[in-house]
């Protein structure tokens, strides 16, 4: 918790969001116009004068279907994106004007920002085809300003922004150490001390309040992360002070991460010169290994905490928000815990199997409230999506927030339904594009099993020491967005103590 506080003051004014980031780069439509039509069957037979389906060579008369351009691609037009955005605060309302542009545009629709394009994709089977469609390595929504910072800091680039071969060699590095369960159950001891650290300071924070239960604002105390979204170069010259604050921000997180590797680099050498054997997580993993040159760790270390920490702290505020209103499904997830694990129990990495309504209200919290509501790409080959010829170079902007609220996808898609998540048999899967909050495929979330070990270890452990429940001071609370989707005001909720 002190290490949170730490950061948390150096970086008030951070992360460059990957929806604003969409705006810095061009498509390059005059780039190949060979079609990729494998990505899209239907259309390759559709091209071909084929029926969809039926066996190579063998026609049958129809209406041959026309591939449409991107010129013929329905949105709204560059006047109308600049005064959403900068008169009505649209980079706040990111993930309700991907809703409304569906509405109004269609699920595929184009956007122009100043000289900046981008096609909007907010259908499930479009968003799977254009992700099933990745190389061996896929392109981000173009962050440049993050790489024009570490350029000008003479800093190293980390995995979420490194790019091609890159970016494969630090994944297979990390991958090691960070993405099968086996391999993150060893944080649940150092997870599980911060979650007595944040226990204590509820009972603390309680003590504040009239009622001796209520906690205010518990998006502080799961860390709350206040995001300014960097600007394109374009207006840095007429808006300059949040690209100062953006390279502010991330010399503080620099600075922060280098401290805490150089101490743990001077412990192993002194295990080292000891004649000790050296064990540890990633960390330790790296350093020893040498896989990746010391300012690659610094880069590393500093962006895969930046991650986790948002993921974690605004996961939990939404959970325990959700978990507040509906006492029925607080309830019923206690029970299991209490039957399966017992009251007191500390649990741990192995002990989450056991408990398949915590996960389902991890997957259910972020249906609702998306880390990121949107992801981007840049499209590495001709594509046919949604009948339009997307050229390569195109960046895409993946709409997750809309799809995860669509009724065809999700049956009463608006109400906090954890059990939707749960699996009848062993045979059963429960998938659905509709909501894929750590992404899919190779450039997934690579600290995606370290961030559900902390949140589920953390929720375990506050229902069975508290009743989560409304307060007087709980108000109805909007999602905002600072590049990431945040709480839009206070969440306010009671914890009393379990009986």
């Amino acid at each position: 918790m002190k290490c949170k506080r730490a950061l948390e003051s150096e970086t008030t004014y951070f992360y460059h969001a990957v929806f604003a980031s969409r705006f810095h780069q061009l498509p390059k439509l005059a780039g190949s116009q060979t079609l990729e039509l494998q990505n899209d069957p239907a259309a390759a037979a559709a091209n071909k004068g084929e029926e969809p389906g039926a066996e190579p060579g063998l026609r049958t008369p129809r209406r041959r279907s026309r591939v449409k351009s991107l010129h013929e691609m329905p949105g709204p037009n560059t006047l109308y994106n600049l005064y959403e955005f900068f008169w009505k605060d649209g980079f706040g309302r990111i993930h309700e004007i991907q809703q409304k542009h569906t509405q109004e545009y269609g699920k595929i629709f184009k956007s122009h920002f100043g000289p900046q394009f981008v096609v909007s994709i907010a259908d499930r089977d479009m968003v799977a085809q254009v992700l099933r469609a990745e190389g061996r390595a896929p392109q981000r929504a173009n962050m440049e300003s993050w790489q024009e910072y570490r350029d000008l800091r003479g800093r190293a680039t980390g995995l979420i922004s490194a790019e091609g071969e890159q970016w494969l060699k630090m994944r297979s590095v990390l991958r090691q150490k960070i993405l099968k369960p086996k391999d993150v159950a060893i944080y649940s001891d150092g997870v599980n001390e911060v979650i007595t650290d944040l226990i204590k300071r509820i009972h603390t924070l309680r003590t504040q309040e009239d009622d001796g239960e209520t906690v205010t604002n518990v998006n502080n105390l799961f860390f709350k992360y206040s995001m300014e979204g960097a600007i394109p170069k374009w207006l840095r010259p007429l808006i300059p002070k949040p690209w100062r604050e953006f390279c502010r921000s991330w010399d503080g997180l620099f600075k922060f991460s280098q401290i805490h590797v150089d101490n743990r680099l001077k412990a192993i050498q002194s295990q080292l010169d000891q004649g000790e054997v050296v064990n540890g997580g990633l960390l330790t993993y790296l350093l020893v290994s040498k896989e990746l040159t010391l300012e690659e760790i610094y880069a590393n270390m500093t962006e895969m905490l930046l991650a986790g920490v948002d993921t974690t702290s605004f996961t939990l505020s939404w959970a325990t928000y959700l978990l507040a209103k509906h006492p029925e499904v607080q309830q019923r997830v206690y029970e299991e815990i209490a039957s399966k694990l017992g009251k007191e129990k500390i649990p741990v990495a192995r002990d989450v199997r056991k408990l398949p309504l915590i996960r389902a209200v991890l997957k259910e919290t972020l249906r609702l409230y998306p880390v990121l509501p949107g992801n981007g790409r840049v499209t590495q080959k001709d594509l046919i999506v949604g009948g339009y010829l997307i050229p390569k170079g195109t960046q895409l902007a993946l709409c997750h927030y809309t799809t995860s609220y669509c009724e065809e996808n999700f049956s009463m898609a608006n109400e906090f339904r954890p059990e939707r998540w749960l699996r009848k048999d062993n045979l059963d899967r429960v998938d659905n594009f509709g909501s894929i909050p750590f992404g899919y495929g190779i450039r997934s979330c690579i600290g995606r099993r370290v961030a559900e070990l902390e949140i589920h270890l953390a929720l375990i452990q506050l229902l069975q020491n508290f009743e989560i429940k409304i307060s007087p001071k709980t108000v109805p609370v909007r999602a905002k967005t600072h590049g990431l989707l945040t709480p839009g005001s206070s969440i306010n909720v009671r914890f009393s103590d379990r009986k």
